[in-house]
């Protein structure tokens, strides 16, 4: 269905449930289904978090300055982003990692044309240190880079199949939305991406859907256009 996507995955997600660093089995699985879309024909991006490690809005960080512990933020998303790479190429893949923060002997840096004529080549990209810039975060930076890179769509995966109006995993009465728009999330104040993020899909018009990771080939289904969890548009 979709002929170029960004995939954002969140740190605590390769984590599988541990908290804190990365999981190898559950990073190589995902691997595996990523390597399943990409020989399909679809050109794969990724944005991974680095909340396994450190969070710069997380309690640990609350009495740093805030631009201090955003950076240690974004070393954190090279660590995850260069672990996924790992376990990417290991299914015989070509993967780039492309840093927003110059780090030229572990990562490339962070150059759109670069970034497109890799998807073109039929490598899988990983964008890691998030934009760059502090007080920005990962879903803004998954946001950015889906739209310079002109994805067709943003693929959140999460540890819950879709958008509530509560969180599933403490309200039993909470209420999945199969379809939503951006305007709802951002007055419903729904915790799905930052304000920023979810202001600038929907600015430049770009679909988003939420779902859940944990059911094993989710990816492939939702790129192939099968209904899973929530689609969010205009």
């Amino acid at each position: 269905m979709y002929k170029r996507i960004l995939l954002k995955l969140s740190g605590e997600a390769l984590a599988a449930g541990r908290g804190f660093g990365v999981d190898a089995v559950f990073v190589s699985a995902i691997a595996n289904e990523i390597a399943e879309v990409a020989r399909s024909g679809c050109e794969i991006a990724i944005v991974v978090g680095g909340g396994n490690f450190f969070r710069g809005v997380a309690e640990q960080a609350v009495h740093m300055d805030r631009v201090a512990a955003d950076h240690m933020g974004m070393l954190s998303t090279v660590i995850n982003a260069i672990a996924l790479q790992d376990a990417i190429e290991k299914t015989g893949l070509f993967c780039r990692v492309m840093s927003a923060i110059a780090m030229h002997q572990v990562a490339e840096p962070y150059i759109r044309r670069r970034a497109i004529r890799h998807l073109e080549k039929g490598r899988v990209i990983i964008f890691a240190a998030g934009t760059g810039n502090p007080y920005f975060s990962t879903d803004t930076a998954a946001s950015l880079r889906a739209m310079e890179i002109g994805a067709e769509v943003l693929l959140k995966a999460t540890s819950v199949d879709g958008i509530y109006t509560a969180d599933p995993k403490i309200d039993a009465d909470a209420v999945k939305f199969e379809q939503i728009t951006y305007m709802d999330i951002l007055k419903l104040g729904l915790k799905v991406m930052d304000t920023t993020a979810v202001s600038l899909c929907k600015d430049n018009n770009l679909p988003m859907i939420i779902f859940s990771m944990r059911e094993k080939g989710n990816i492939a289904r939702v790129v192939k256009g099968e209904k899973l969890g929530s689609l969010v548009t205009a």
